[in-house]
């Protein structure tokens, strides 16, 4: 499957040629922070599968003292990718144009959620809850 992704001002790109995996929407404290959200919205990608098609230039990153980061548009900010080691292996869901081929199957740290937050489950849904507060330290 081939998947086009895109920032806010259409001046970075990117492209994976395969199947994105492991689709959840986190709800810690950071993820909120990072997302200017009540929740992320991303997916796993091989990194084999992922390359930038344009506006490489124009991103930057945050990266942790583990490794693990994100990269996002200096121009517009919207976040694209999540990154370990420089190298992305995570793309944010609303970034990508058309239908990405994979629903939200979790929601993660939900015990961290806003308060203002709501989360139903629907009938017969089966998407999996953690429910654990964060454990990730702020850097």
């Amino acid at each position: 499957m081939l998947i086009i992704g895109e920032c806010f001002c259409a001046e970075v790109k990117y492209q994976v040629d395969g199947t994105l995996r492991d689709a959840r929407s986190c709800h810690c404290s950071r993820c909120r922070k990072a997302f200017s959200s009540q929740a992320s919205a991303y997916a796993l990608v091989d990194p084999s599968e992922f390359r930038w098609l344009s506006g490489e230039e124009l991103l930057t990153s945050y990266v942790n003292t583990q490794g693990f980061g994100l990269q996002f548009c200096s121009k517009c900010g919207s976040t694209l990718a999540g990154i370990f080691n420089g190298v992305a292996h995570g793309v944010t869901l609303g970034c990508i144009n058309g239908d990405p081929g994979v629903e939200i199957g979790k929601h993660i740290y939900v015990g961290s959620k806003a308060a203002w937050e709501i989360i139903r489950r629907a009938c017969g849904d089966s998407t999996i809850v953690h429910r654990k507060k964060e454990e990730r330290v702020n850097e």
